[in-house]
């Protein structure tokens, strides 16, 4: 065996080869350097914060999200970022058996193993974790009412429907859960309401409440205004303002039979957002108007597609005409035929309007 000629300052012994010290280290023979040095530090305690309601983890100075299952799985990850191995080790591994001593105190048993200077180590170490319950700052808001936008959804000459009602709030859900995944904790709803004429959303940021309107009206047409109103100013004397997003959705909805009053016949509507789009049920033409300065255009509401009732289809009088039976006094009656009749059929849907008959396309 090799000798370095230097001799170990701790216990005398010479060196059996040379290591090159790490600044602020003596030059120590294995064993004196393998007592000196631990293989892992591991602190004597771990103190963790954790809020009671949503389970995020004080951090520094901020919350953060762990997605965690339990607090025992809270106490491994804190370890976890607590623990030091000796920059020279290799081959590290570690297990960990928790042991719950109560609802806020955990030990945790730590069996390490690895290589320090080409020698075999293992150490065992207990590291007590104290979970403190607290409520974060999030939470808080949540909890005190604390809103900086409100969404109002509303709708042109007509109340909100619930299915609308119900499809804003999942998109404003839908949305917070994705800036959430995305680390974004100030993004929360804290309030929905039903009130006269529609619904209305509290939420926590201006910039979450102009998303959710956005998206709104990406999916159920119509648009949106917005303006501030002056709550309060701040220590340093800002001015602190919350936005109202006033949704306004279409008067008309796909599926709804209207009468735009000129003379040609109802139109059963398709499309209601940018504009009003359609098809005449007399002819079959496509219907298309434009709504200007954000307004639809006037009509006569007639009713819905689902309301249309099957009925037989008597005969083709000619390629503008077909008999069809009314279904309500089971007499015949002439009524237009559209290009998208088909008249091999035995039956078809037929739909009451001022009195008269209209035939449907088939869905």
């Amino acid at each position: 065996m090799s000798r370095s000629g230097a001799f170990c300052p701790r216990c005398g012994e010479q060196i059996d080869r040379q290591t090159e010290p790490r600044r602020g280290e003596d030059r120590l023979c294995d064993a004196c350097y393998i007592d000196e040095y631990d293989l892992v530090d591991a602190p004597d305690r771990i103190e963790i914060s954790v809020c009671a309601q949503c389970g995020a983890v004080h951090r520094g100075n901020r919350w953060v999200d762990v997605g965690a299952e339990d607090y025992t799985d809270i106490a491994i990850d804190e370890l976890t970022d607590a623990l030091s191995v000796h920059v020279d080790a290799t081959g590290i591994s570690w297990q960990v058996a928790p042991e719950q001593v109560d609802q806020t105190t955990i030990k945790m048993h730590v069996q390490f193993s690895g290589v320090l200077r080409e020698t075999a180590l293992s150490e065992e170490l207990t590291v007590p974790v104290k979970i403190g319950r607290e409520t974060c700052t999030r939470c808080g808001r949540i909890a005190g009412g604390s809103y900086a936008g409100v969404v109002q959804l509303r709708a042109v000459d007509r109340d909100p429907t619930e299915d609308e009602q119900a499809r804003a709030q999942e998109i404003a859900h839908a949305l917070v859960e994705e800036l959430e995944d995305k680390g974004d904790r100030e993004a929360f709803i804290t309030e929905v309401s039903e009130v006269e004429g529609g619904l209305d959303m509290r939420l926590s940021t201006t910039r979450l409440g102009e998303q959710i309107a956005r998206r709104v009206t990406d999916e159920l047409g119509g648009e949106f205004t917005d303006h501030e109103t002056l709550v309060t100013e701040d220590e340093d004397g800002n001015e602190l303002y919350r936005v109202t997003f006033a949704v306004r959705l279409p008067p008309y909805r796909p599926g709804e039979v209207v009468d735009p009053g000129d003379g040609d016949g109802p139109v059963l509507v398709e499309s209601a957002r940018e504009m009003m789009r359609g098809t005449r049920l007399k002819d079959g033409e496509q219907y298309e108007t434009p709504f200007e300065d954000g307004s639809a255009p006037d009509a006569t509401r007639l009713g819905w597609a689902a309301e249309a009732e099957e009925t037989t289809l008597v005969a083709v009088e000619d390629e503008h005409a077909v008999q069809v039976l009314d279904p309500e006094t089971y007499e015949t009656k002439s009524v237009p035929r559209p290009p998208f009749v088909d008249t091999t059929a035995e039956t078809v849907r037929v739909f009451r309007g001022d009195d008269e008959l209209y035939i449907l396309p088939e869905d």
